[in-house]
């Protein structure tokens, strides 16, 4: 069934798999698609939100449904991505939330726009990234963060962030940290450069590159490397139902880490600073067995120990319950709380 609210279309008891890369199958009361700027006014002169919960979607792809949602799913599907403004060596490039994030970091590799080549391939909209704070091999968008534009779905108001109020951190910010916020991100500006400055921290990177001068790398170079990597690591949604990255990398203080390391002298870890260390999560349940290992169609994929895969028809809430298996044995044999960077609905 669907309603019209001007040119909008709500559906109800919409059907969410197809929306989802676990391709697990959910309901949502009401589902509403916005095409732009003005939609996403007219939603807010409705009570819709004011009478339901709701949950802004981007591409599916850090997302688990449990369950029924007896709300609203919003999802913009604006399409844009500009060159604003150009000052020196300096390129502010503005995109809209709905384009796909890797859509997006192909025209900036094409366009010898560099800060963003590292996050190549990175499944889900553009609108998201900032949410997430996405970030692989070494580099986090907050990096390359200029601004962003928001509505205020409950008045209709239009809000600029900067990087400030966002409250970047470790794959969170203030939108993930404030799940009730009102604002729906209309489109993200970075700052990126036409003065390469390649970051090959990432260590299967510098084997790719080792023996190369500065002047034979190049933008489309290193995303072609990070791609060629994640294919070999990370399993095709559309092959088998996933969403990448199901734990964050814990972090745990200096003390207990040389604790286990008197154990585990093997364990993969980073050193923050002097009382923090960053624990590799995939270590942890690798370490402890989980890899391969599957209940039903929820399993750990037989590659990467953190991604967690749906192998045919898993509900959302049987790969919870797998997840909340490695969760407890992860804190039972290592005393280390895994956090999840999947967002559960």
């Amino acid at each position: 069934m669907k309603a019209e609210f001007g040119r909008m279309e709500i559906f109800e008891n919409y059907s969410l798999k197809s929306l989802n890369t676990f391709g697990v199958e959910a309901r949502a009361k009401y589902f509403v698609q916005l095409r732009n700027e003005q939609d996403a006014k007219e939603l807010a002169k409705t009570d819709l939100l004011r009478k339901h919960p709701y949950f802004i979607l981007g591409g599916g792809s850090n997302v688990l449904f449990r369950d029924y949602f007896e709300g609203v799913i919003i999802q913009l599907e604006n399409k844009g991505i500009e060159v604003a403004k150009e000052k020196n060596k300096g390129v502010k490039v503005r995109c809209a939330a709905g384009e796909d994030w890797h859509s997006f970091v192909e025209f900036c590799v094409r366009n010898d726009l560099g800060g963003l080549e590292n996050l190549s391939l990175i499944p889900g909209k553009a609108g998201a990234a900032p949410i997430q704070n996405i970030g692989a091999y070494g580099v986090e968008q907050q990096d390359a963060f200029k601004e962003l534009t928001a509505i205020d779905l409950m008045r209709g108001k239009l809000r600029k962030f900067k990087s400030r109020d966002c409250e970047f951190g470790y794959r969170n910010s203030y939108f993930k940290k404030n799940p009730r916020n009102p604002y729906l991100i209309l489109n993200v500006s970075y700052q990126l450069s036409k003065e390469h400055k390649y970051n090959l921290s990432y260590g299967a990177l510098q084997e790719h590159v080792a023996g190369k001068k500065h002047h034979d790398l190049s933008l489309q170079l290193i995303s072609d490397l990070i791609v060629d990597i994640r294919k070999s690591k990370l399993p095709d949604p559309d092959m088998l139902g996933n969403a990448g990255s199901f734990f964050k990398n814990p972090v745990i203080s200096a003390e207990q880490f040389r604790r286990l390391k008197s154990k585990y002298p093997e364990m993969a870890a980073y050193k923050l600073n002097e009382r923090q260390y960053k624990i590799a999560a995939g270590w942890l349940i690798d370490k402890l067995g989980w890899k391969g290992k599957r209940k039903g169609d929820a399993g750990v994929h037989e590659k990467q120990a953190l991604v967690i895969v749906n192998y045919g028809s898993a509900s959302g809430e049987e790969i919870f319950n797998f997840s909340e298996g490695i969760r407890k044995d992860v804190m039972q044999h290592f005393d280390i709380g895994l956090e999840r960077e999947v967002i559960l609905i």
